[in-house]
């Protein structure tokens, strides 16, 4: 799931960037006060860039730059207004997804961003492109986005990924054959994991299948909860307890009306042959 669509205001734009930041530091395993040396500032005001609290200045975003060796990405980021590639409320799960100690993930019309190699994902994302609905750079920075939070997942201790893909996620030739096989050769060897498990529901399933779109329940520290929710124009952060509770239900009984483990395995390969014979 990576969000997408309409301007974001300034405060949500500010997020955006700290969660960049941030989850740039954590793919080098960079405390706080290392970056902080490294730029020449305080802790304290990374920490309050992470969380959106502070705008940086064209000065700093560029010893950013330098420190991580980014090119100009950061640039990128902190100058761009409008037209931004995530949805309303996704900074903020972002946030929670690099601390959840467990995350369970059901995507419909494509496989997981979490899940994804960078082929597909740059398939996925630049199709806007050529339909003239998103420019390059909104593409490349989506792009980025994914790798990075990808990057998170690699934390010690790592966190328990529960994902129930839609079968017909897996059918869907994004990107063309060669970049179908190696997605689902990818997923395969991720369903291997310890700490992964990957189901698929069936087009079998029909009408019992819970869920008309993509959802994600993070479990945090201390077993509290958060959700995020995606629709066509609009995704959510979701808090209520009550809300919560009927979408664990629900996903206890996608779970049920998925294929198992190894069942799920054996379905991803079939596919995959599928697609290597044309």
């Amino acid at each position: 799931m990576l969000s997408k669509h309409e301007p974001t205001p300034r405060g949500d734009q500010d997020a955006e960037f700290g969660v960049l930041l941030r989850m740039s530091r954590e793919a080098r395993g960079w405390t706080q006060e290392h970056l902080a040396e490294l730029v020449g500032c305080t802790s304290s005001y990374i920490s309050a860039l992470e969380n959106g609290r502070k705008k940086p200045s064209q000065r700093f975003v560029t010893k950013l730059d330098r420190a991580f060796g980014s090119g100009e990405q950061f640039l990128r980021e902190w100058s761009t207004s409008g037209g931004r590639v995530l949805f309303e409320g996704f900074a903020e799960y972002l946030r929670h997804e690099s601390k959840a100690v467990a995350m369970q993930l059901f995507e419909i019309n494509i496989v997981p961003s979490l899940l994804q190699t960078p082929e597909y994902s740059r398939a996925f994302q630049e199709a806007p492109v050529r339909r003239g609905t998103a420019t390059q750079q909104q593409a490349d920075e989506r792009i980025e986005k994914v790798l990075l939070r990808q990057q998170t997942l690699l934390r010690d201790p790592a966190p328990l990924v529960h994902a129930v893909i839609d079968e017909g996620a897996l059918r869907r030739p994004i990107g063309g054959r060669y970049v179908m096989v190696e997605q689902l050769r990818h997923l395969e060897e991720l369903a291997s994991r310890p700490r992964y498990v990957v189901q698929v529901c069936p087009t079998s399933a029909g009408e019992n299948r819970p869920f008309g779109h993509p959802i994600t329940l993070l479990t945090m520290a201390g077993r509290v909860i958060v959700g995020y929710g995606e629709t066509q124009r609009r995704g959510y952060l979701e808090r209520d307890p009550d809300t919560l509770a009927e979408w664990v239900t629900e996903y206890d009984h996608l779970q049920v009306e998925a294929l198992s483990r190894a069942a799920s395995i054996e379905f991803i390969r079939d596919v995959r042959r599928g697609f290597e014979h044309g």
